[in-house]
């Protein structure tokens, strides 16, 4: 919950640690880029880590490190500081979420493992989505430093639970040394990787920079697959992949994240610039989402372990697609009963492809090796929220440039000059009217409806290209079992 919780609390808290720390917009970005960094580099890597030193141990020290992170992110007086802790906080969340997985798979048989995930799914959909909420009473009624001093006491509990609960569980045929070599490529491609990602719409799509890092990403990949063919003891054994289910998960679940995050991204700002909601009741409209994704979950879990992944993962994806369609066709009048609609279809479709993905990947993965799996899982959720906020973001960002000018000139307002328009663009494309201070009223409301009018059109097309996303992972779905080593789960793994 407290990892989940952190990845959208926190964009809420950023306008008031802005003000409250005099820190620059660019300053802020690294508040969370920092963290996502930190968290999307080192998951696989960390999932190793519990497979050689048991997931337990790993758990425990993510929670501790991760509530001392986040308590000393509250104590900060400078942005430097903020942003440092932050990364402490991805580095320990890491070692969190690839253990939480390997737990659940080392604990429970086959036969409860999906309600298992199921119940995991709900708790990180109900806290991915009711970050906005939280952090919004937070910041308004308390401080942004109790946006961060929250996870200090849930820490806490977590902690006691966890040594009074939790078992440690390793197979017998553990991982006893470490690729050294191995990590370092693979963290240093993935953080050319995230890197490129978080830097393009800044640099360009088209930036040489851009092309740089993403080549070197590439070639970091390369090198890591030919180094894991010729280890003795790989950090991912390349043999994992010859597992057509496991494959078709991760790119189900990168394919997932690029649709419901990329989209969710816009959702945001069109409740709260074009229907000018606060961000409380932004989150608020966005409860039906996570209303579904909570009930599904374990209904989802339930469902798969009756009737196997494949036909509830291509259901909800195309659950998905359809709601990223419905999310296309909302207007500057659209009700709240229609959104909600959306929404909620959204949730019920997102949360068997949660609970089936994950345990297609962590099933399908040897006991020994169920961190890595849930690093995997992990890093390609983490990617392909980054693709879609990246690839849905210059979507949208092309078709406010296209439209913006024609639109202008359309409504008959005063010409702006090239610099002029690419800040009203800018502006634009997060759903804000361009209106300068002291513009006449009636002005100010063309102006208005022009830049609502034109984010409309980039948030359909955004929203259709998710879509199409989607239904692409229908496809991918249909390549998805049972895990074929399940069945060791809760059964094969010795107690320690």
């Amino acid at each position: 919950m407290m990892v989940a919780l952190d990845g959208t609390i926190v964009a809420i808290a950023n306008p008031a640690i802005q003000k409250a720390l005099g820190a620059s917009f660019a300053d802020v970005q690294w508040i969370t880029n920092g963290y996502f960094l930190a968290l999307a580099v080192t998951l696989i890597t960390a999932g190793k880590l519990g497979d050689r030193f048991g997931h337990r141990q790993t758990f425990l020290i993510g929670v501790v490190g991760f509530a001392a992170a986040s308590g000393a992110i509250g104590l900060s007086d400078s942005i430097a500081l903020v942003v440092t802790f932050r990364v402490f906080q991805g580095l320990f969340g890491a070692l969190l979420m690839p253990a939480a997985l390997g737990l659940l798979r080392a604990t429970f048989p086959a036969e409860k493992l999906n309600m298992a995930i199921g119940i995991w799914g709900m708790v990180i959909g109900a806290s991915t989505a009711g970050g906005p909420i939280l952090g919004g009473l937070l910041v308004q009624h308390v401080s942004w430093q109790s946006v961060f001093f929250i996870n200090v006491p849930v820490g806490v509990a977590a902690l006691v639970l966890g040594l009074l609960i939790l078992t440690d569980h390793r197979a017998q045929n553990a991982p006893r040394s470490f690729d050294i070599p191995g990590i370092a490529l693979l963290s240093g491609a993935m953080f050319c990787l995230v890197w490129a990602l978080i830097k393009a719409p800044a640099w360009g799509w088209g930036a040489g920079l851009t092309w740089t890092f993403l080549g070197a990403s590439v070639l970091g990949f390369a090198l890591f697959a030919l180094w894991e063919t010729r280890v003795e003891e790989p950090l991912i054994p390349l043999g994992l992949f010859r597992s057509v289910p496991l494959s078709a998960g991760v790119v189900l679940m990168v394919l997932m994240a690029i649709a419901f995050l990329g989209g969710l991204f816009f959702v945001t700002f069109y409740l709260q610039n074009v229907h000018g909601m606060s961000p409380v009741d932004a989150g608020l409209h966005l409860l039906p989402l996570t209303g579904m994704m909570i009930v599904g979950s374990p209904l989802a879990g339930a469902l798969i372990t009756k009737t196997g992944p494949r036909i509830p993962l291509a259901g909800g994806m195309a659950l998905t697609a359809i709601s990223m369609y419905g999310m296309s066709t909302l207007d500057t009048g659209t009700s709240g009963g229609v959104m909600s609609l959306w929404f909620a279809g959204l949730g019920l479709g997102l949360a068997p492809v949660m609970v089936g993905a994950t345990e297609v990947i962590v099933g399908n993965a040897p006991m020994e090796l169920s961190g890595v799996a849930g690093g995997l899982q992990q890093a390609a959720m983490q990617i392909g929220g980054s693709l879609g906020t990246a690839v849905l973001g210059a979507v949208m960002a092309s078709k406010v440039d296209g439209d913006l000018a024609g639109n202008w000139t359309a409504a008959k307002l005063p010409p702006l000059t090239p610099a002029q328009l690419d800040q009203a663009s800018q502006a634009v494309q997060v759903g804000a009217a361009p209106v300068a201070k002291g513009t006449p009223p009636e002005l100010a409301a063309k102006i208005t409806t022009v830049a609502h009018d034109t984010f409309i059109s980039g948030m359909s097309l955004a929203c259709l290209v998710a879509a199409v996303v989607a239904v692409v992972a229908v496809f991918v779905a249909l390549l998805t079992k049972r895990g074929e080593n399940a069945d060791a789960a809760g059964a094969g793994a010795g107690h320690i």
